[in-house]
């Protein structure tokens, strides 16, 4: 066996020394990390953390200046395309084109993901999502509360079993936001992995069954979600971002 591979047939991410320099900035300053599979993280941290860093090394979208990444077991850097079937990530940008129909969009990626029974299964996420009567509408009309919904419905399409949530709920207002919550709380049933990073600590916490603070571009706290109180945590997180500033 390869001693550089990770051996637990339970974890779903792990990753080794990550860093990440743009030019003299350094994003990210040697992240460990490991996830089981099914388990909901939950990343806080201030602005310029690095925690869309992380998600986008994570998510094969960015390459890390040093360290590895591991995704069920797999080494992102040897077979990215393989990768790229078992994830999706949903952030602010709804990666949807303006000019085609939720059905459309839906369609060009169920096809690109080769998903069985493509028509079924979006009349499935979209019935999720609360979209059935907006499905023939073009993106570009919908407010940003329903394209994120859409999103939620791409990134779900191909059934990914890790899912990376980069604060997904920025720019929505209140109704907006606490229908994509709902939607999200959803998504981890215990059948999938789910990452997210946040800095609302209310809505993190709802979510997260492990928690992490990641300030500076290091990892400076992390605990099982159920060893703390949300009143403690608000206490705790003041302290660790605050360090060194």
């Amino acid at each position: 066996m390869n001693k550089d591979i990770p051996a637990s047939s339970t974890r779903a991410i792990e990753a080794r020394g990550l860093e990440k320099s743009f030019g003299e900035h350094r994003a990210l300053r040697g992240i460990d990390l490991k996830v089981n599979q099914n388990e909901s993280l939950v990343i806080f941290g201030p602005n310029g953390a690095g925690k869309t860093t992380l998600l986008k090394i994570m998510s094969t979208l960015v390459k890390p200046s040093a360290g590895s990444v591991w995704l069920d077991g797999i080494d992102i850097r040897d077979k990215s395309v393989q990768i790229r079937h078992k994830i999706s990530l949903v952030s602010h940008q709804t990666f949807l084109y303006d000019n085609l129909t939720v059905f459309e969009n839906l369609k060009f990626y169920g096809k690109m993901y080769d998903v069985a029974d493509l028509e079924q299964r979006i009349r499935e996420v979209i019935a999720w999502v609360q979209l059935e009567s907006r499905l023939h509408d073009r993106v570009g009309t919908l407010s940003r509360g329903l394209q994120q919904r859409a999103s939620i419905a791409r990134a779900v399409l191909h059934n990914p079993s890790i899912l990376f949530l980069d604060e997904p709920d920025v720019g929505l207002d209140p109704h907006a936001s606490v229908m994509v919550r709902d939607i999200l709380g959803s998504i981890n049933s215990g059948s999938r992995t789910v990452v997210m990073t946040t800095h609302n600590l209310e809505r993190g916490l709802e979510l997260g069954d492990s928690i992490v603070i990641l300030d500076r571009g290091k990892i400076v706290y992390q605990s099982p979600r159920n060893a703390i109180s949300e009143a403690n945590f608000r206490q705790i997180y003041d302290r660790y971002t605050e360090t060194g500033r």
